[in-house]
């Protein structure tokens, strides 16, 4: 196993790439007690309260149906570490579903710890879409809400909170339209991203997906179904969008989209000093925006990389490129993309050039590749299938993402892609720059406060049973190391996707934020009932 995993990861680049992505008062918690659920799988009492508890909820008619057995599959996610067996799954048809059950949780008061929480692909890494003896929402069941998309000077489409982003594009080009801003993996459902932020390499241009939004239905804490826009029940759609699913379930939203191309230049190329690399990263999503999409990712003691890009881009410079050696080096690539129809071909092959002049590559680097505008976006989803195939998919995934600003981008790559951080075989590790100015401040998202903030993402997969580097405890302490340098030099970075387990660490998380963070909770959900796989708030049972 072990040896087919390495071998896979230094070996075909683009399923390397996959593992990217892809992303959340009452005496119940008046001091704001963190979660205390245990790390380890639970064991089940079949006797216990909880097994009697979901009882009252089969009296609820529902449109969709609870199951109360055989629901496994709702105790386990992407990160494939985190194990919490729900006392029932709701697989609802319609908002209404959803709202009956809250309402009943919430009616049950504080005799119950029944908890809910919202889950569509299962993709969060450390248990966030999990409800230990609670109740998980199937939010891929939700239909109710049926696609709709509307031209006109400010095009949008409507769509369910449970709808995968794979299916907004297919259907979104059958009129011409797309989204404007997209994760890097795309099987993934609107209400898991907009909870988080949705970002990727448009985000310089458009913002994360949170800041595409014009209109949201929520379900509260306490059952009730709210319609929220920037002017309407603003306070719950701000806090809702990026708001890691505290204070509402979104079941339906309204996303702005534009005209969707039909082609994409899609560009690599290779650095070896990280000054360099930045410099031009930064260049690109600054000057006139002409790129629609810029990523980047670092290369650790990775040999045949070229090679390896062959199966999808060509070298501008054949010969030259066969003649690179990058054994044992520490590289940056830069990855670019620019979005065009076929009439434009030739204007846009000439302008290409000359902006590709104004940045400092290695020349004989230099790799292109001219597909689809859905081949593109969907550049993941190959890899995903291949690792299915070769059964590497249901492997712990021990992610860490970072939101680095750019004043202190050079220590931290210094320190951790100089000392800390020995090979990238493990999985990618992705590291470009977004220009806050088109973010919008109110939403629940914490950034570090500058302007410019790089992602830099660390997307390891490991190998089950290894006592090695691939091993998962090998793997955690890394990451363990690299944020206990960026605490330790006051980096000012922000976790994005963030997990912690104590109150400091979510105060500190939010800073200026968390009082109207938690000011919210208590208004949206005072009982503490949604998203309790976050660890935010715990819903404290009080005994009669």
């Amino acid at each position: 196993m072990k040896s087919l995993t390495n071998g896979l990861f230094k070996n075909n680049d683009l399923i390397c790439r996959f593992l990217m992505t892809m992303l959340l008062s009452s005496n119940l918690y008046r001091n704001d007690f963190c979660s205390k659920l245990p790390s380890e799988t639970p064991t089940v009492s079949s006797q216990s309260e909880f097994s009697i508890l979901p009882s009252s909820l089969k009296s609820l008619s529902l449109d969709g149906h609870l199951c109360f057995e055989h629901n496994h599959h709702a105790a386990k996610d992407f990160g494939n570490r985190y194990h919490f067996l729900p006392a029932a799954v709701l697989h609802p048809k319609s908002v209404h579903d959803i709202s009956s059950v809250v309402r009943r949780v919430y009616e049950m008061g504080t005799p119950s710890i029944l908890t809910i929480a919202a889950r569509g692909r299962g993709h969060s890494v450390a248990g966030q879409a999990q409800a230990h003896q609670g109740v998980v929402i199937n939010m891929e069941t939700l239909q109710e809400q049926k696609m709709c998309f509307h031209t006109g000077d400010s095009p949008y489409v409507d769509v369910s909170g449970g709808e995968l982003w794979i299916n907004i594009l297919h259907e979104g080009l059958k009129h011409g339209l797309a989204p404007k801003s997209w994760t890097d993996y795309l099987h993934l459902t609107v209400g898991g991203t907009l909870s988080n932020a949705g970002i990727s390499g448009q985000a310089f241009r458009h913002g994360p997906q949170i800041n595409n939004v014009y209109e949201l239905e929520v379900v509260t804490g306490t059952g009730e179904i709210v319609t929220c826009t920037k002017k309407h029940n603003a306070d719950l759609f701000y806090g809702v969008l990026g708001g890691l699913g505290q204070f509402g379930i979104i079941t339906r939203a309204r996303i702005s989209v534009e005209q969707a191309p039909k082609r994409v230049k899609w560009i690599r190329m290779l650095y070896s000093d990280f000054s360099i690399f930045c410099q031009d990263q930064e260049h690109l999503i600054s000057s006139d925006n002409y790129f629609e999409y810029v990523e980047g990712f670092v290369i650790i003691n990775r040999t045949g990389l070229l090679n390896n890009w062959r199966s999808t881009f060509s070298p501008k410079d054949p010969l030259q490129a066969s003649k690179f050696q990058s054994d044992g080096k520490t590289l940056y690539c830069l990855e670019i993309a620019k979005y065009f129809n076929p009439e434009e071909s030739d204007t846009l092959n000439q302008r290409i050039e000359v902006l590709l002049e104004e940045l400092k590559y290695i020349q004989c680097t230099l790799f292109l590749s001219d597909v689809s505008y859905v081949e593109f976006l969907d550049r993941v989803h190959v890899s995903e299938i291949k690792l299915r195939e070769m059964g590497l998919w249901e492997v712990p995934h021990p992610w860490l993402n970072l939101l680095i600003p750019k004043s202190r981008i050079h220590d931290f790559a210094q320190e951790v892609f100089g000392n800390i951080l020995t090979d990238t075989s493990n999985g990618p590790v992705l590291i470009y720059p977004v220009n806050k100015s088109r973010w919008d401040n109110k939403t629940s998202m914490v950034t570090p406060q500058e302007d410019l903030v790089y992602l830099v993402a660390f997307l390891a997969s490991a190998v089950p049973s290894s006592t090695k580097s691939d091993g998962l405890e090998h793997i955690l302490a890394q990451n363990r190391r690299i944020l206990d340098f960026c605490d330790s030099s006051g980096l000012g970075v922000k976790q994005y996707l963030p997990h912690y387990n104590t109150q400091r660490e979510w105060r500190a998380h939010f800073g200026t934020k968390w009082e109207d963070f938690r000011e919210r909770k208590y208004k949206y959900d005072p009982l503490a009932i949604l998203s309790p796989g976050q660890k935010i708030f715990q819903k404290e049972k009080t005994y009669l």
